[in-house]
């Protein structure tokens, strides 16, 4: 990675989103169904919005979505 851009991924991290972001409790709360939306191809940001931004900015909640994501695709 070059310096610029992690010196740009930590303003944006330091900055946060532009737009509405979920807490980590209701992140917790809705993750199933955003993945299971993500899963099904559907548009899981739209139907549960703000679960990009916080994914994209907690870095616990990132893996536990990398986790359940691989966890369901591995059962496929």
């Amino acid at each position: 990675m070059t310096e610029n851009r992690q010196q740009r991924e930590w303003v944006e991290r330091l900055l946060g989103p532009d737009g509405e972001e979920l807490s980590c409790e209701q992140c917790f709360e809705l993750l199933d169904a955003y993945v299971e939306l993500e899963m099904q191809g559907a548009e899981a940001e739209a139907r549960i919005p703000g679960m990009a931004a916080h994914l994209s900015g907690c870095p616990a909640c990132r893996e536990d979505h990398e986790s359940l994501r691989e966890l369901l695709q591995a059962s496929e």
